[in-house]
């Protein structure tokens, strides 16, 4: 009796698990699909208020006129305009060499390639150390420099930017990612400064 018991308590806890999941993954995705227009929409405030903060004053709507460059898929650029004339570019760049998980950061650059202000985008690194990265005290240094003399390394690789104290691959990640952006500037113009 005991067995008989079991085996159509089988069935029946196979059948409820499947309901409960079923009704579970509905409901996931009636979320995710309500959701994901606002979710899209604050992406691209992220992306405006980082235009704005990184680039020159500009008139134009970069975010629209984003384009790729050949060898550089991953990477985003953002030209700005000043009434109908180029005044700088915003790169989305990234580094996989981290402390933690690939950062994201935007570099804007102005019309002479001098690096106009720097901001991060993401980041997980340790709390208090590599998270310096998001200040301006860190992120000043690079205000004004232009990548073709000023190396873009942390001092102890032979560069120009003081690293943050015990966050030296977290530097290190942050300049890697904006020297890929200067690179990918400049091969995006053809090689010309």
């Amino acid at each position: 009796m005991a067995d008989k018991k079991l085996a159509s308590t089988f069935p029946n806890m196979v059948i409820v698990l499947f309901i409960i999941a079923l009704v579970s993954a509905l409901a996931l995705a009636f979320t995710f699909s309500i959701t994901e227009e606002p979710r899209k929409q604050v992406k691209i405030q992220k992306t405006l208020n980082a235009l704005r903060e990184v680039l020159p004053e500009f008139n134009n709507q970069p975010n629209e006129e984003k384009y790729n460059v050949e060898g550089y898929e991953e990477l985003e650029f953002y030209p700005a305009k000043k009434d109908g004339q180029p005044v700088g570019t915003a790169i989305k760049t990234y580094s996989d060499k981290s402390f933690n998980e690939r950062i994201w950061i935007m570099v804007g650059f102005d019309k002479d390639n001098k690096i106009n202000k720097t901001k991060v985008l993401e980041q997980k690194e340790t709390p208090g150390l590599g998270t310096k990265i998001t200040e301006p005290r860190f992120r000043s240094q690079f205000e004004g420099k232009d990548p073709a003399s000023f190396t873009l390394k942390v001092k102890k690789d032979g560069g120009n930017v003081d690293a943050i104290t015990a966050a030296t691959i977290t530097s290190r990640a942050f300049c890697e990612a904006a020297e890929r952006a200067y690179r990918a500037l400049l091969e995006g113009k053809g090689g010309k400064k």
